[in-house]
């Protein structure tokens, strides 16, 4: 009984989902034209924004001709005229000439060492009450700067009671902290540094996040001028396509990686119930699922791997990092997991090996739940935000907007730093979508906005603009994707974000637009394009032939517990490279609803598998349709999906008997060979070299697919010899595990698994611009979890770029002696007396947390 009532006590505090709701938004129920209501609202008559669930409050879709293009470019939108007022306009459309907006000119800066320098108040990594920043550069009336375009429309859903309208901006009551709106007393934001508009959710700020839908005061965009981007009005060819339910995960599929060995691996969060029994008789929250056997074996973890994030390292191994607390009352083996980093090794050459975790006790610099992770050209990796301790994310202090790195062995190195795109798009700002670039840097997205980032030198190369719709990232979360590269346009990366929604609510409708940008080209613009229909939780698998495959998701509501309905059970194919009316194909159809916490990615056999849904906060078995919070079950079942591309007669067109003359290869534009086997009807032939990521929350962290330069290719003869060009350098392949697939005339073969090596592991003189520099800026310690009082350094001199700090380096080399000593299999391990010392000063520090928070 006692163990009941606990559960349900700390489920609550401890969900997989972080509640949060924007403020009471006021409207004008005279001028509807007007209202300050996010998509999906409509004004009341008391002058308050709410739920509006009826037919005739829907985006309906246009009548359009199915020849008729439906791609729309930014820059060619036209907007009405609109004027800056306090409250939102339904319609988000932009800004006209005469409304912009008024902010220091150095906000224009996209070197963001130029910011800091006139943010001497950036000693920690977020705004702090009663701080209020002084910009050293006045406003003039030349340092002015436009808006992006938006969306517009408006009308859907609020809980919150009518309330007397409240007038726009109260004159007098600026903010002191960036906070602002009816939820902190009313304060308008001023000339507050990140902008004067004062977001739903209190934040000020000059994106349209801020300034759009929702905007409670300053120059907020107005003019019922553009109409969202709505579903599709033709009807998408049909392709084929079959789902097959295959097998049982064992354990919820909240994340998942494909392992050099060929086998899946899903990880969980604490559970009371799963399918597997570990030898020390608790559930298993990580399995080893084998896609040819359909077999699954239980692997164990030591910390909590609750909505982590995770990527592959330079020597294949797959890295898992982030998590939340213990449920003792549930499982006493499994510890905090805020900090937890965690490795798991499976070779090219050994397809055994059921080895779990290995977590010999290293930590991120400060916690994290909900972060994301990318690999660097040098191997290192890059890890960006998360939750400091799962509370409401629109109290900044809970939050952790700042950015660490970890060194190619997946050790700490170096404490987190501020990350001013995460720390402008609180509370959207958690889970953003990271795509590496071939320039070495980072394109970042998060919210409706996006930049691109030196990770080197810590600043923003390029801001780009706002991608207009609704939110795009958690909780509200599309799917993104970066297309296939290739040399025969420079590697030039072009990304594409689809759905996501108007707030975190099971009544927020979900947006049907996409966005494609290349991001390095002179002017980057946004080109937008409507799916079939609105999705939210959808995610985007690249498949082998260079189409885009879109599973998973709902049309209605948000990522979280029981606040998501209605299913698509819809398999959407996007081609890139088709005309504009020809991109989106209807596949196969399941049966299985996926929801949040699920799963999807591509096997070697050239198969999409599907696993996971658990929208639940712990496992229900039995739905109960009539409430919300259990109408969805706990899902087990596996499915794969049988592309087109193996449809029908295609299944036996196969290239066959590959052989690859090296597995260790090295992106340095050197050569290897392949010889295969073909049908001799083949007309063209396509090398694939392929990386699926780390897989969770609609996220692909690391996902990217190259094609690589050939020759040697005779059309028409069945047996095959090319000369295979590897990629010039590690800008556009970064270290790791990828799998390299034989492509002839769409069809894949199987796959195989190599390891692409940095140029500097052979001595090479690096080709490209590398991002080798040591970590800059050990500073911005964030105060409450320090693992060692002497870490929490200050910023001297007034701001600017910190000093780099040695001391973690030499600490990080004596732990790599002592792993190089170590026989044990734990990498950076350390014997068992050093492990036992890690544990208790870990405990320690979770103790201390636990007593701050």
């Amino acid at each position: 009984m006692m163990k009941g009532i606990l559960l349900a006590l700390l489920v609550c505090v401890a969900e997989a989902h972080i509640i949060f709701k924007h403020a009471p938004l006021s409207c004008d129920p005279i001028l509807p034209a007007f209202q300050g209501c996010l998509r999906g609202q409509r004004c009341s008559r008391h002058g308050q924004c709410e739920s509006s669930h009826r037919p005739e409050d829907e985006i309906q879709p246009p009548q359009v001709d199915a020849t008729v293009e439906v791609v729309q470019r930014d820059s060619e939108i036209q907007y009405a005229p609109g004027k800056c007022r306090g409250g939102a306009g339904e319609g988000e459309a932009g800004i006209a000439a005469d409304c912009f907006m008024k902010h220091p000119s150095h906000l224009i800066d996209d070197n963001d060492v130029t910011q800091k320098a006139a943010r001497p108040y950036l000693r920690r990594p977020f705004w702090r009450p009663h701080f209020r920043p002084k910009p050293e550069v006045s406003i003039t009336g030349t340092n002015r700067m436009k808006l992006p375009a938006a969306t517009a429309s408006a009308t859907s859903t609020s809980t919150t009671q009518p309330q007397p309208p409240k007038p726009s901006s109260p004159p007098g009551n600026v903010t002191t902290d960036g906070t602002c709106g009816s939820s902190h007393g009313d304060t308008v934001c001023g000339d507050w540094f990140y902008g004067p508009c004062c977001s739903p959710y209190g934040f000020c700020g000059n994106s349209t996040s801020h300034c759009g839908l929702g905007c409670q005061s300053g120059p907020c965009i107005n003019g019922p001028a553009l109409k969202p981007i709505a579903p599709l009005s033709y009807h998408p060819f049909k392709i084929p396509g079959k789902f097959a339910t295959v097998g049982r995960s064992g354990v919820p599929a909240m994340m998942a990686i494909l392992m050099p060995n060929g086998k899946v691996v899903f990880a969980d969060k604490i559970e009371n119930y799963t399918e597997l029994i570990l030898p020390n008789g608790q559930f298993a929250y990580s399995s080893e699922y084998d896609p040819v056997t359909n077999e699954v074996v239980a692997l164990e973890y030591k910390t909590n791997a609750f909505c982590a994030g995770g990527t592959v390292l330079a020597d294949g191994r797959a890295l898992s990092v982030g998590g939340n607390g213990p449920l003792n009352f549930i499982d006493p083996t499994v510890k905090d997991g805020f900090k937890g980093i965690r490795y798991l090794e499976r070779k090219i050459d050994d397809p055994k090996g059921e080895e779990g975790w290995i977590e010999p006790g290293h930590t991120l610099s400060t916690a994290r739940w909900y972060p994301s992770v990318q690999t660097m050209p040098d191997g290192k990796i890059f890890v960006a935000s998360g939750s400091l301790n799962g509370l409401n994310p629109t109290n900044s202090d809970n939050n952790n907007p700042t950015y660490e790195i970890l060194d190619r062995e997946g050790y700490p190195h170096g404490d987190s730093i501020v990350m001013s795109i995460l720390e402008k798009n609180q509370p959207y700002y958690m889970y953003p979508f990271l795509h590496l670039l071939k320039d070495g840097n980072l394109f970042v997205f998060v919210s409706k906005s996006a930049q691109i980032f030196n990770v080197e030198t810590d600043t923003i190369v390029k801001t780009l603009p706002d991608l207009r719709g609704d939110f795009r990232t958690y909780p509200n979360t599309g799917g993104s994707v970066m297309f296939p590269l290739s040399s025969a346009n420079g590697w030039e990366p072009e990304i594409m974000i689809c759905g996501g929604g108007a707030y975190p609510d099971i009544n927020s409708p979900t947006d049907a637009s996409c966005g494609r940008i290349k991001p390095l080209s002179e002017n980057p613009t946004w080109d937008v394009e409507s799916m079939p229909s609105g999705r939210v939780m959808v995610e985007g698998t690249l498949l082998p032939d260079g189409t885009i495959i879109w599973l998973n998701g709902c049309s209605r509501g948000a990522q979280g517990f029981g606040i998501a309905k209605d299913p698509v059970y819809d398999s959407w194919i996007y081609n890139p490279r088709a005309s504009n009316v020809e991109r989106w194909a209807v596949g196969g159809s399941s049966t299985i609803a996926r929801m949040y916490h699920s799963v999807a990615l591509l096997l070697l056999d050239g198969t999409v598998m599907v696993a996971g849904s658990n929208p639940v906060e712990q496992p229900v078995l039995v739905p109960n349709p009539k409430d919300p919070k259990t109408a969805y079950v706990t899902e087990f079942r596996v499915e794969i999906y049988v592309p087109h591309y193996l449809s029908g007669k295609k299944a036996d067109q196969r290239p066959v008997d590959v052989v690859l003359s090296n597995r260790h290869l090295v992106a340095n534009g050197g050569n290897f060979t392949v010889k295969f086997n073909i049908h001799k009807e083949a007309i063209e032939l396509h090398v694939v070299l392929y990386q699926g990521g780390f897989v969770t929350h609609s996220l692909h962290m690391g996902h990217r697919m190259l094609y690589l330069d050939h020759t040697g290719w005779k059309a028409g003869e069945s047996e095959q010899v090319v000369e295979v060009n590897m990629p010039p350098d590690s800008n556009v392949a970064p270290p790791g595990s990828y799998v390299i697939y034989i492509v002839v005339d769409g069809v894949p073969s199987m796959g195989q698994f190599v390891m692409v090596e940095n140029p500097m592991q052979h001595g090479d003189k690096p080709k490209g611009d590398k991002v080798n520099g040591k970590q800059k800026g050990i500073q911005g310690k964030l105060d409450k979890h320090v693992d060692k009082p002497e870490d929490n350094k200050k910023i001297e001199n007034g701001g600017g770029v910190p000093k780099n700090d040695t001391s973690k380096d030499d600490k990080m080399d004596k732990g790599k002696e002592k792993q190089d000593t170590n026989d044990g299999k734990d990498k950076g391990g350390g014997n068992e007396e050093e492990k036992d010392k890690e544990d208790d000063k870990y405990e320690e520090d979770d103790d201390d947390m636990e007593d701050e928070d």
